[in-house]
């Protein structure tokens, strides 16, 4: 395995959690503990991206990111990582198809806040990513009916599966809808407070 990536072998069900992470808090941590619960994920991967091409503003420094990452979520199953920067990608689908050539017979899901969802068809080939991995989408506060109706939702609700654990075992195009507690914290809302320091 190549330097710096997490080691996962075929079979292993990994979720794939991206975001700026500017600064990563506890609301992403709930996120990831209901996905691996709810998901019957073996692990969850943060993907720290070095930019958000549909945000102006530019992320303080990925080491920055990385380590406040650590910081909140603390647990074995996640691995916090760079793999958008070392890859060389910074479009999702871009990552994707990259990741499940390096890592043959692994079987990725794609996981998002409810929130994502309402503008995922604003993601460069978003379509492409829904035909390359199933994607779960985990309610955040303010966005359930949005996502629900959202252009994304409505273009596959075909595929549409009731039950996250289920998405281990099916072949993209997939996608579900989990309901769970939720978690109001966002990283806007912390660095308008001032308590993100760059």
């Amino acid at each position: 395995m190549r330097s710096g990536f997490p080691i996962a072998t075929k079979g292993m069900v990994i979720g794939l959690l991206g975001g700026s992470f500017d600064p990563a808090h506890e609301g992403h941590a709930h996120l990831t503990r209901e996905a691996l619960a709810r998901m019957g994920l073996d692990q969850v991967w943060w993907l720290v991206t070095p930019g958000n091409p549909l945000k102006a503003r530019q992320p303080a420094p990925m080491a920055e990111r990385l380590a406040r990452a650590r910081a909140v979520m603390n647990d074995p199953r996640v691995k916090i990582t760079d793999l958008e920067a070392r890859l060389g990608t910074r479009a999702t689908i871009d990552t994707i198809t990259k990741l499940k050539a390096i890592y043959p017979g692994v079987h990725f899901v794609w996981l998002m806040g409810a929130d994502n969802l309402v503008q995922f068809h604003k993601w460069n080939r978003w379509r492409d990513i829904l035909r390359s991995v199933p994607v779960g989408v985990l309610a955040r506060p303010g966005a359930g009916v949005a996502a629900r109706t959202s252009v994304a939702a409505r273009a596959f609700r075909v595929h549409q599966v009731a039950r996250g654990e289920n998405l281990r075992n099916k072949p993209a195009p997939a996608w579900c809808f989990v309901n769970m507690p939720m978690n109001g914290a966002s990283s806007s809302a912390i660095r308008a407070r001032g308590d993100w320091k760059r």
